[in-house]
């Protein structure tokens, strides 16, 4: 798969999964996000490992994340995106979204998703938009939180 290595400024962006930060990447879902509180921390690597991972790092410290659960053909599903708050407004989710839609393959895919509570402004500015025809699509969804 296509790997992603660039600078933006002060900025690292790498799909390298040997780079990845994973007590980090656990960290923030797990504390800071809502919708993976208390996730442990062999599920946030193994879900990185088992995806296409995209890191942001700053002066070699891990400051973002995203991660993109994937058949690499047909469907694509955009998940745990984070940017840490003091690296926030800086346009940093925008050069994130403009590198991972620009993929060859993500390009390709003929459905791309996510799920988000708070950044649909964010999204509908790279075409996300709600579902024409919710009525059509199903989910099995457990609401057991993780546990630590």
């Amino acid at each position: 798969m296509q790997t992603i290595n660039f600078n933006y400024f002060d900025y690292f962006f790498s799909s390298d999964k040997e780079i990845m930060q994973w007590d980090v990447i656990h960290n923030w879902l797990s504390n800071h996000s809502y919708w993976a509180q208390n996730i442990p921390y062999k599920k946030v690597k193994a879900a990185g490992k088992n995806s296409f991972p995209i890191g942001i790092f700053h002066a070699k410290a891990q400051i973002g994340y995203a991660r993109i659960v994937t058949d690499y053909t047909s469907f694509g599903y955009l998940a745990d995106v984070f940017i840490i708050e003091e690296h926030r407004n800086k346009g940093l989710s925008k050069i994130l979204l403009n590198c991972i839609l620009n993929l060859d393959w993500v390009r390709e895919l003929k459905k791309f998703m996510l799920f988000t509570d708070d950044a649909h402004g964010l999204y509908q500015q790279f075409g996300f938009k709600s579902l024409d025809q919710p009525e059509k699509f199903l989910i099995i969804s457990k609401s057991t939180p993780y546990e630590k």
